[in-house]
């Protein structure tokens, strides 16, 4: 198993250090451009829903030859992250993920999107009779030949009406395939101790989903590391073998059926939560 050689907080930063390796003309290159010239964002209002709940998105407008990362981009890569500050009648916001893409780079794997992409945003109103103001911020990070932080701030009216965005719509339809979907059968898991945490290896009854299958393996909790995940297959059984760190890197209790796994091959993915002891 691949140990970490940064603290897990610091692994975003050798992401963003990797730049001071790019012979001068590159970063020159690189600050003659603004995060503007990079990355852009905008608000797609959406519509509201029968329930009174309301269906937005985020598009984020990539430059030729850059990308940005998914929820889980793996050392090489920076999460996006919304905040809002304003929640006076929001009870909730649900952020949903088209599938993301593999990349490895320089020794590291992240995940993420290579081209323009819709991340839509589920919101549970307190009332949803009127208008919703919306106002906050999204701090994603973008990469190509070096890698950077951005800030981008939101502010957009949500209306009562509207009508479904086509753009929006085509985003949540491009989800990962449910265990059911995709024909998984048990899903099973052994915990075994660590110095400062926990290893654990989930086997998946699983059809093939394409070449070079990745596995990520997630908890509910972000502030526990888990490790880029060796993955094996074995006939029709998919094997991940990662570390999982918390914070005080120490010995833990672990819900097996908070894991949740995600299987990335060939623009194709999966979506598994939770495992059996074995």
């Amino acid at each position: 198993m691949k140990r970490p050689s940064l603290h897990p907080v610091l692994t975003v930063f050798s992401a963003l250090l990797m730049g001071l390796l790019l012979p001068l003309s590159a970063a020159a290159q690189f600050d003659a451009r603004r995060p503007d010239d990079i990355v852009q964002v905008q608000v797609l209002e959406g519509w509201r829903r029968a329930d009174g709940s309301h269906v937005a998105g985020l598009l984020i407008r990539l430059a030729p030859g850059w990308k940005t990362y998914w929820r889980a981009p793996g050392e090489g890569g920076i999460p996006p992250h919304l905040q809002l500050r304003d929640r006076r009648g929001l009870l909730g916001v649900e952020m949903h993920w088209p599938v993301p893409e593999v990349f490895n780079a320089n020794g590291l794997r992240s995940v993420g999107y290579r081209s323009d992409v819709v991340l839509p945003l589920e919101l549970t109103l307190a009332d949803g009779q009127g208008d919703l103001q919306l106002a906050g911020r999204l701090d994603l990070g973008v990469c190509q030949d070096i890698c950077m932080p951005v800030s981008v701030t939101l502010r957009a009216t949500l209306p009562a009406g509207g009508r479904p965005d086509p753009r929006i719509v085509a985003a949540l339809a491009d989800r990962p395939l449910t265990a059911a979907e995709a024909g998984a059968g048990r899903i099973t898991c052994v915990l075994t101790p660590i110095s400062d945490g926990l290893q654990v290896e989930v086997a998946m009854l699983l059809p093939q989903q394409g070449r070079d299958e990745a596995v990520v393996i997630e908890l509910p909790d972000p502030s526990i590391w888990i490790s880029e995940a060796d993955t094996r297959r074995s006939g029709g059984i998919l094997y991940a073998t990662a570390d999982i760190v918390p914070a005080d890197a120490g010995p833990f209790a672990l819900d097996r059926s908070s894991l949740r796994m995600t299987v990335l091959a060939e623009g194709r993915a999966v979506e598994m939560i939770g495992c059996q002891g074995r």
